[in-house]
C-alpha cells in the first residue's frame, strides 16, 4: 500500500470497507479501553487489519492480543516482530508500516504520542482526555492543526458526541427548544475507578516510574485526576451545549476524604464555570464508595428545560416538548465507523480543536480546585505548569508530588 496521504484515494468509497486496499492499524496502549477500541476499529470493515501493538507492560499486550485474536482472528495479524514493549513502544508501532493508530494509553502520554503519529502521517483515534496539563493541550492543538494540513483523520474518544440520542437532543437545544441557556448542572457521582494499593504492595524491583504506571489513575501527571480523566465526559457535554465557546473563568472546591496511600488525586470536586451574559455551568464530581450515584445533565433555558439521564430517554419540556424516539447506537462503534468512513471518502474528520478545549475546561476546573483561586480561560490555556516529566526513563527517580492544598498550592 502506498503512503498514508494517498490513502483516501486508494481506499474504497464504500463505508463498509468490503473491497480495496487493506487498512493497517496499530494499537498503542493495550488495556481494556485499547482492546475495545481495536475491536471496534476492526468491526468497521473486513479490509481493516491490526498489524502492530505496543504497551509498557508485556502481559497487557499478550492478554489484549489473545482477546482480539479470539474476536477477530482473520483480521489480527500481529507478528512477533511487531509486538513492542517499553516506553518507546508507541514510536515503534508508528514506524511499523501502519496507516492509522489508536492512542489509548494513560492520558499523560497523549500529547507526545499524537505529535509523533501526526508527524508520521498517520490517521488517529485519540482516546479522551487529550492531556493532563496546559502545555500538553497546546501541543495537541498544534498537532490537530498539522493533521488538518495533512488531511489526516483525528477522532476523539469523547463518545457521547457520537451517540445518536445525544446528538438529537443537542440539535434541539441549539435550535432553540429551551430558548437561551441560562444555567447547566452536570453530575458525575460514582465509585472509585481504581484504588491505590498500599506501599507494601510495591515489589522491590519496581522503579518509581513502574510503580506509578501500574497505578496510573492515582497520579495527576498520568490521569489528570478524576475530574480530567472521568468527569471530563460531563465537562464535554457542557461544552457541547454551549456550542464549544469556552467559559470565561472558573472557581472550584475539591479534596480528598478517603485516604489514598501514596496517590495524589482528589476524590471529589465541584466546579462553577462562568460564561458571558452571566450564564453559569455547575459540575459535581465524586468518586467514593457507599454514596449516591448519578450521571445526569440538566439544562435550564429561558423557554424550558432539558434533561439527560433521569429517564430512559432525553427529555425537553417548556416551549417545545420533545422526547427522543429514534434508534439507539453503540457510540463506541460509531466513533470508528465515522472515522474510517471519513478517511475512505477523502474528507477525514478532525475533532482536534473541540477535543482539546473540552480537556482544557476540565484541567481549568482542577486548577481552580487545587489552588483555591479563580482561574480564567486565558490563565488555564497559558499555564506553564508541566506535570509530565521529560525525558522519562524507566529507572529514573520520580518523586510523587504532594497532594494539592487549596490556598497553599500556587497557580503556575
Amino acid at each position: 500500500m502506498g503512503g498514508v496521504l494517498a490513502m483516501p484515494y486508494l481506499m474504497p468509497s464504500r463505508a463498509d470497507g468490503a473491497e480495496g486496499d487493506i487498512v493497517r492499524i496499530g494499537l498503542v496502549g493495550c488495556g481494556g479501553r485499547g482492546t475495545g477500541a481495536a475491536n471496534e476499529a476492526l468491526t468497521t470493515g473486513r479490509n481493516v487489519e491490526l498489524v502492530a501493538m505496543g504497551d509498557v507492560f508485556e502481559n497487557q499486550l499478550r492478554n489484549s492480543l489473545a482477546t482480539l485474536t479470539e474476536l477477530k482472528r482473520d483480521q489480527v495479524k500481529v507478528d512477533s516482530d511487531r509486538q513492542f514493549v517499553g516506553l518507546d513502544a508507541y514510536q515503534k508501532v508508528i514506524d511499523s508500516g501502519v496507516d492509522a493508530v489508536l492512542l489509548t494509553t494513560p492520558p499523560g502520554f497523549r500529547p507526545l504520542h499524537l505529535k509523533a503519529a501526526v508527524a508520521a502521517g498517520k490517521h488517529v483515534f485519540c482516546e479522551k482526555p487529550m492531556a493532563t496539563d496546559a502545555p500538553g493541550v497546546r501541543s495537541v492543538l498544534a498537532s490537530a492543526e498539522e493533521a488538518k494540513r495533512k488531511n489526516l483523520g483525528l477522532v476523539a474518544g469523547f463518545c457521547w458526541r457520537y451517540n445518536r440520542e445525544r446528538r438529537a437532543f443537542y440539535e434541539q437545544v441549539h435550535n432553540g427548544a429551551i430558548g437561551d441557556i441560562r444555567a447547566l448542572y452536570s453530575t458525575f457521582y460514582t465509585g472509585p475507578v481504581k484504588q491505590m494499593p498500599p506501599d507494601s504492595a510495591r515489589r522491590a524491583e519496581w522503579s518509581d516510574v513502574e510503580w506509578q504506571l501500574r497505578n496510573w489513575y492515582n497520579f495527576t501527571w498520568l490521569s489528570g485526576d478524576g475530574l480530567v480523566e472521568q468527569a471530563v465526559h460531563s465537562v464535554d457535554k457542557i461544552a457541547w451545549a454551549m456550542r464549544d465557546v469556552p467559559p470565561l473563568k472558573a472557581v472550584a472546591v475539591g479534596g480528598r476524604q478517603i485516604p489514598n496511600h501514596s496517590g495524589n488525586i482528589y476524590d471529589h470536586f465541584e466546579v462553577n464555570y462562568e460564561y458571558a451574559d452571566d450564564v453559569r455551568a455547575f459540575l459535581g464530581c465524586r468518586q467514593q464508595t457507599g454514596c449516591y450515584s448519578e450521571n445526569n445533565d440538566y439544562l435550564m433555558g429561558t423557554k424550558g428545560v432539558g434533561t439527560i439521564g433521569r429517564r430512559p430517554t432525553t427529555l425537553i419540556r417548556g416551549g417545545t416538548d420533545w422526547q427522543y424516539q429514534g434508534p439507539t447506537n453503540n457510540m463506541y462503534q460509531t466513533e470508528h465507523d465515522e472515522l474510517f468512513a471519513s478517511i475512505r471518502s477523502g474528507k477525514p474528520i478532525n475533532d482536534g480543536v473541540w477535543m482539546a478545549h473540552s480537556t482544557l475546561m476540565a484541567i481549568m476546573g482542577r486548577m481552580a480546585a487545587y489552588t483555591g483561586q479563580e482561574v480564567t480561560w486565558d490563565m488555564a490555556l497559558n499555564s506553564e505548569e508541566k506535570l509530565v516529566p521529560e525525558p522519562l526513563t524507566w529507572d529514573m527517580p520520580l518523586e510523587i508530588r504532594p497532594m494539592a492544598m487549596p490556598g497553599r498550592t500556587r497557580f503556575v
